[in-house]
């Protein structure tokens, strides 16, 4: 009835479950990413919980062979959906060690070694942004870009209204206002509601053909608040949008946030992984002006979930928006470092950092180099298939690996396009094999591919362009068929 297994156990267990990890990575380049259509089901499970245990290795591979012959496999190399990686398999081995060490990161006294793994990580990111030399700058692992965002924010009304964090933001005596991006991501929704500024106090945008935010009209929305004796007081710049992979003009909000005294946030969770390219690291030109940065490893640099970051060049910030003194907290004399507890939302938490540690030592930095120049390379090949295609038209630049794209309907309704898009994506996705998905970008419909994982290769989109063509083949024909 015990926890404890015995050391034969414990190996036999443990060999089965990686041998199972390995077969299931080698099946990756071909594996589909969910049953047919007509396979799936999304109801709940309803047995009762168990009042006794059962054989650990009978339980162990039942929920495997559920796992993976029933999941849904997002590191699948024909996964073109969202911003989900196919992780890294040091990343994989470096989560087991996690979970099993099992290190508390809310103190530097209980966690000495993997405290200052974190703060090394975080330093050779600050560096890679530009932040070295004569700017200081600190940060720490989050659940997430959404906590990280959130801590972006917060950061910035700490440093804006200092006396807000322990009087309220009633204590500001007006309203405060961010502005972002149309296409901006709803965590910044969430994070001024969560911070009681309300969500309307976040002014979304609208976007020139670039899909970018108009820093034109950010300072016109500035200047009427200001009229209207609100309070600005931060500005969101977005490096890679979720639904196009579109990038703000940062320099340019940077410029804006300081001639109006305003906190710069870029939230990077995806395209502020272009500062490990030499090569393309001008497509997030300007960061190293920002005041805060989201970046979330678990998107472009091949984590596994949960692994965010924010980073600030601000320092004291940190500590002014979430610093709180306890008197069990355990204490180092002379630390070296602040503990965790007090630059973070979170108190008692995970080793995030190990991952990408192990990651970036096992790898290197040029491993994500070539990584980025390879995935980029993949979408713009796609692009142009989809110029050529007969089929298709883009529906915005490609700017990073995430390609949008239409049915070509010429003067038909919006309303239309949209259904023969979704009618295409459903056809695409019927057997399971591949994914793709649906969206809008600026008000328009899309089709909405990513090369996000670094198994995919260019046979996999060419696969991806047969099955277009295919469904849109089957839908005009069906379209004919409807109209005789």
């Amino acid at each position: 009835m015990g926890f404890d297994f015995d050391e034969k156990t414990r190996r036999e267990l443990g060999y089965k479950l990686i041998d199972q990890v390995n077969e299931y990575f080698s099946s990756l380049p071909e594996r589909p990413v969910q049953l047919p259509l007509e396979q799936r089901t999304f109801g709940a499970l309803t047995d009762r919980m168990p009042e006794v245990g059962d054989d650990a290795a009978r339980v162990l591979e039942d929920v495997i062979r559920e796992m993976i012959d029933k999941g849904f496999h997002v590191p699948s190399a024909n996964y073109f959906g969202l911003m989900n990686p196919t992780p890294t398999y040091v990343a994989v081995l470096a989560e087991a060690l996690v979970a099993a060490i099992n290190p508390q990161l809310a103190t530097l006294a209980r966690s000495q070694l993997a405290s200052k793994i974190e703060k090394e990580v975080v330093r050779w990111i600050g560096e890679r942004v530009g932040w070295n030399g004569t700017t200081a700058f600190d940060g720490t692992f989050t659940s997430g870009g959404n906590e990280a965002n959130f801590s972006g924010l917060a950061l910035a009304l700490a440093h804006k209204f200092p006396g807000a964090v322990e009087d309220g933001v009633a204590s500001i005596g007006a309203q405060p206002t961010v502005y972002a991006s149309g296409e901006s991501h709803h965590s910044l929704d969430k994070s001024v509601g969560l911070l009681g500024l309300g969500r309307k106090s976040l002014r979304r945008v609208e976007l020139n053909e670039r899909v970018q935010v108009d820093p034109g009209l950010v300072e016109d929305a500035i200047k009427q608040d200001l009229a209207a004796g609100h309070k600005p007081f931060a500005i969101v710049a977005t490096a890679g949008t979720t639904n196009s992979g579109a990038i703000d003009d940062i320099a340019a909000l940077a410029e804006l946030a300081q001639r109006y005294g305003l906190w710069l946030h870029v939230d990077g969770a995806y395209g502020g992984a272009a500062i490990f390219s030499e090569k393309h690291r001008g497509l997030v030109r300007g960061i190293e002006k920002a005041d805060s940065i989201t970046l979330d490893p678990h998107k472009w640099l091949s984590m596994p979930f949960a692994a965010g970051i924010i980073l600030t060049r601000h320092p004291q910030a940190l500590e002014d928006a979430f610093g709180v003194v306890t008197p069990y907290m355990p204490r180092t004399k002379n630390p070296t470092q602040i503990d965790n507890f007090k630059i973070g939302v979170q108190w008692s938490r995970r080793m995030n950092s190990l991952k990408f540690y192990l990651t970036l030592r096992v790898h290197g930095r040029k491993a994500y180099e070539e990584l980025i120049d390879r995935q980029l390379r993949l979408a713009a090949s796609f692009a142009d298939w989809v110029r050529g295609s007969g089929s298709f038209e883009l529906g915005a630049p490609q700017v990073l690996p995430i390609v949008n794209f239409r049915v070509q309907m010429p003067g038909a309704a919006e309303a239309d396009v949209e259904a023969a898009n979704q009618a295409i994506v459903e056809e695409v996705t019927r057997d399971g094999v591949r994914w793709i998905s649906h969206t809008h970008v600026n008000r328009r419909s899309v089709i909405r591919m990513m090369v996000i994982s670094y198994l995919t290769e260019e046979r996999h989109l060419t696969q991806l362009q047969e099955a277009l063509t295919a469904a849109a083949d089957k839908f005009r024909a069906a379209a004919v068929s409807r109209r005789a």
